[in-house]
């Protein structure tokens, strides 16, 4: 599973999710996927969509991820009274905001790659869309 290896703090205030976000070019491969509402990307999801994807590309073209959940998210214990302190870090997210590329792929033609990422589409919680680096540019 992804996780940093080390973290300045152990704990993280929540954060807004406004805004676009800057990585919104595709730099790596040549289509990518692009997030068209913000969100959180869990660690368990990012390893998911990792997973369809390399089985559909079946050792044709490379796949880049765009994404790491460097975000720790809390939670207190089931029927535990309120207060006494924040919750212990239970997993990692990656924020993500409208407009970032979350996967790119390279070395396929547009059919395959759009079917790659479509693949990967289902895996994720948020409205994604299909884009290649002509359109962006």
């Amino acid at each position: 599973m992804l996780m940093p290896k080390k973290t300045k703090y152990r704990k993280i205030q929540r954060g807004t999710l406004k805004g676009k976000s800057r990585a919104s070019n595709i730099v790596f491969g040549e289509y990518g996927l692009v997030a068209v509402e913000p969100g959180w990307l869990s660690a368990r999801q990012i390893e998911a969509a990792r997973v369809t994807m390399n089985r559909k590309l079946k050792k044709v073209g490379e796949l880049f991820l765009r994404v790491f959940p460097d975000k720790p998210i809390t939670k207190k214990p089931a029927e535990t009274r309120m207060g006494k302190g924040k919750g212990n870090p239970e997993f990692w997210v990656c924020v993500v905001k409208r407009g970032k590329i979350l996967f790119e792929v390279k070395d396929l033609d547009k059919q395959t790659a759009k079917r790659v990422l479509q693949s990967a589409s289902y895996k994720i919680p948020m409205k994604t869309k299909f884009v290649s680096k002509k359109e962006i540019e």
